[in-house]
């Protein structure tokens, strides 16, 4: 059988903002982060004498990394060419230039030649002969409309024609490869899109309008043994049957918080033609721990906040602290204490959120077909403002003046220095003062 590691969606060089200098070696912490997992995912692969590595796509953030970060990338992937285990490297959406137009990052590995590389950065057919025997790959990169459509065929269409159209275009390209195959190699499709089905995490907002969905029946033929694909980082199988597999491993590291909760790994794979068996290896990665409270009922929030902090696990954590409050209480938080209560995180941010005074239960009361008639609607909201007690008996009054054709809707009292949360001007206007009120309902 033959062995082999695959993995997807690097993007070595993200999420700088949840990591801190390293004064040591002077780079972002964050990037030592993921290049300690891809250095897992490396060491794995040789200590496992793999046949071959495949990677679904998404080297790093966007096609142009600064040296450094290409640097740190090829110097793991270099690894592979001094064990002699062949590589597969798959172009991705993020790899790829303005979207196709202008090359790709990964097309270097191209230009030089380096041994044993192939850059899968158009649909074809690769034949690799490993330790273990011959293994067929058809790559299938990051696919755009501009690919297989031109503006003029698209105008008018809805994104479910277009979807379609863009799919009948690639369904004879991807046939014409699966023919060139060879009926007794076992073969991978190397994919990077999005198929039906799957469920997403932060790509979801990062290729929007930019690529189209791929139905499942197109990537479960019988010809193809496995499927690995790249783009959702939420690792996931969507063929049950394992008929064949089709696996997204996922991201290698956490992006952002909206992955706080996925294990991150790779997928270790013995192959044959006609059987897949495939195990999901979760890596070691950092811990990102969201703290979420409202203080605004507390009578002591700044107890209630740091007792929140001592029950969540933070240390060398990349932690995001989200607390609300009402505006009277912001004195009360001492943000020195806070900030001393953060300090075992490998980072934190602090969101204050100020609770609004406007925004109110609505009464059951005051429901839609309840038969309450003006001044007792009134009455019950008035009941439900402590803040506009004291001029409750006069509210009332002018209510009942207005309900009774009298002109005369000026309020003489002299007004409160602070009513809610704000004040009442001098001399306002009842009709208006009551009809704002009553909006809040």
């Amino acid at each position: 059988m033959i062995k082999i590691l695959h993995l997807s969606d690097i993007h070595m060089g993200s999420g700088f903002s949840h990591g801190r200098i390293n004064p040591i070696t002077g780079l972002n912490t964050r990037l030592e982060d993921f290049v300690n997992t891809l250095t897992q995912c490396i060491d794995k692969a040789i200590a496992e004498s793999v046949d071959l590595v495949i990677f679904g796509g998404d080297a790093f953030p966007d096609a142009t990394p600064p040296p450094y970060v290409q640097q740190a990338f090829a110097s793991q992937f270099r690894r592979l060419v001094d064990a002699e285990i062949p590589t597969v490297l798959l172009v991705g959406n993020h790899d790829q230039h303005s979207q196709g137009q202008g090359g790709a990052s990964l097309c270097i590995y191209r230009t030089l030649g380096v041994p044993g590389f192939i850059v899968g950065d158009s649909i074809d057919t690769h034949r690799i002969e490993t330790r273990s025997g011959p293994v067929q790959v058809i790559t299938l990169p990051w696919l755009t409309r501009s690919t297989l459509l031109t503006r003029p065929e698209t105008e008018g269409l809805a994104i479910a024609e277009v979807n379609e159209l863009l799919t009948s275009r690639l369904d004879p390209v991807l046939e014409g490869e699966v023919r060139r195959l060879d009926p007794e190699v076992p073969t991978v499709l190397l994919a990077h899109l999005m198929a039906d089905h799957a469920n997403l995490g932060a790509e979801r907002f990062l290729a929007v309008g930019k690529g189209f969905t791929i139905p499942l029946s197109m990537l479960t033929r019988p010809c193809f043994d496995y499927v690995a694909l790249g783009h959702v980082h939420r690792h996931q199988n969507l063929n049950k049957s394992n008929d064949p597999p089709v696996v997204y491993p996922g991201s290698i590291e956490r992006v952002d918080f909206s992955e706080e909760k996925e294990d991150k790994g790779y997928v270790m794979l013995e192959l044959e033609r006609g059987r897949a068996n495939w195990e999901f290896c979760p890596l070691a990665v950092r811990t990102f721990r969201t703290i979420e409270v409202d203080l605004s009922q507390a009578a002591d929030p700044q107890a209630a906040l740091l007792k929140a902090i001592g029950k969540k696990e933070i240390k060398e954590a990349v932690v995001r602290l989200i607390y609300k409050l009402r505006s009277e209480q912001l004195d009360l938080i001492d943000n020195g204490v806070v900030h001393q209560s953060l300090s075992d995180a490998h980072s934190y941010t602090i969101r204050p959120e100020l609770v609004s005074q406007l925004a109110r239960p609505r009464l059951p009361e005051l429901g839609v077909g309840s038969s309450m008639n003006p001044i007792d609607a009134l009455k019950t909201y008035l009941d439900n403002r402590e803040d506009l007690k004291d001029i409750t008996a006069q509210m009332l009054e002018a209510a009942q003046r207005l309900l009774a054709g009298n002109d005369n809707n000026k309020l003489d009292l002299e007004p409160p220095q602070a009513v809610g949360v704000g004040s009442i001007k001098d001399k306002p206007q009842l009709g208006d003062n009551i009809d704002s009120q009553l909006r809040l309902l």
